[in-house]
């Protein structure tokens, strides 16, 4: 794998850090929160190129200054995709939208009202990551909606010279998750609905945020990109990860050990009377020792892109709901 990524030597970026895989797959770190490898956004190099993912608002001018050092004039990229509507995924896209005025922007169908309307969005964003939103994420500006492509499930986008991207509705992670199956390089880019292992770090962490996560939709999602045979699997958070087969097995597995942690942590819960508060402190607790050294190859469990982007409260969170929601029979199929 060629990477041309550069620094002062102090590890600060001197530009936007560019890496190029070696089945033609370019990524640019979004530099979310001013810090490298977070998140990724991949450029697909084809007669009409796509961009998958853009990151959060606030550092989107990384991004922007990554596609023109790549060559991209604002009449050259043709689709945005993005896997789902989170803001450190999709935060951009009204900002990448206006700087590439031909560009369409490619979402869920149950996701693109938000991005032409994002009050709502930003709104929630804003009691999720607390004081965050503002040092981190910032408002999503809105894509207008003629320039929006509300995408179904198996929908493809034709980039030209025989090259097409299947597009997978694929929720667990949240409802209006996309998956993509690039069959010219075998790659599925998976968003979060795989999970996330930074480099260095030798197994995944399933991201299990609320309000949305679902278990079986999780594993449901995961068989899809199985039935594609692909051979690499891109994470959003962050870079390839193969063989596929094999990740994705551990990311199911990943998934179904905290789901029974969280379950158990919450009987327990129960029987001690624990509510609120008390009750989700102690799943956490419970999840941090149950899980305590398994992850301690690459990044600490305290190094802070981790604490951002997979903190073990927000899974817990996120699992107790989907716990209360399955207990009380108010699950749906998506979420």
């Amino acid at each position: 794998m060629a990477s041309d990524r550069t620094d002062h030597g102090d590890g600060t970026p001197a530009a936007t850090p560019i890496t190029r895989h070696d089945d033609g797959i370019v990524a640019i770190d979004t530099l979310t929160a001013g810090m490298t490898e977070v998140t990724a956004g991949y450029l697909i190099d084809a007669p009409r190129p796509a961009l998958i993912e853009c990151g959060p608002a606030l550092t989107i001018q990384a991004v922007l200054d990554g596609l023109g050092s790549l060559g991209l004039g604002p009449d050259d990229l043709a689709y945005l995709v993005l896997t789902h509507i989170h803001l450190d995924h999709a935060g951009g896209a009204g900002d990448v939208a206006a700087a590439f005025p031909r560009a369409k922007v490619v979402v869920s169908e149950h996701g693109a009202r938000h991005l032409a309307d994002p009050e709502r969005l930003n709104a929630s964003s804003a009691r999720v990551y607390g004081p965050l939103f503002d040092r981190v994420y910032g408002a999503c500006t809105p894509v207008p909606p003629e320039r929006l492509v509300s995408i179904a499930d198996r929908d493809e986008l034709d980039l030209g010279g025989g090259r097409e991207l299947e597009l997978l509705h694929t929720p667990g992670h949240a409802k209006h998750h996309l998956g993509v199956f690039d069959a010219h390089t075998g790659s599925v880019f998976a968003g979060d609905s795989v999970g996330v292992q930074l480099p260095g770090m030798e197994q995944l962490r399933p991201a299990t945020p609320p309000p949305e996560f679902h278990l079986d939709a999780a594993l449901a999602s995961l068989e899809r990109y199985r039935e594609r045979g692909p051979g690499r699997v891109y994470l959003a958070h962050y870079g390839p990860v193969s063989p596929a087969d094999a990740v994705l097995t551990e990311a199911g597995d990943q998934l179904r050990r905290w789901v029974e942690v969280a379950d158990t942590a919450l009987a327990e819960a129960r029987g001690r009377g624990l509510t609120g508060n008390h009750e989700l402190e102690h799943v956490t607790e419970t999840l941090q020792r149950r899980f305590e050294g398994v992850y301690d190859a690459g990044p600490a469990v305290d190094d802070p892109r981790l604490q951002l982007l997979n903190d073990t409260g927000a899974n817990a969170a996120g699992l107790l709901r989907y716990l209360h929601r399955r207990d009380s029979g108010a699950l749906t199929p998506l979420g």
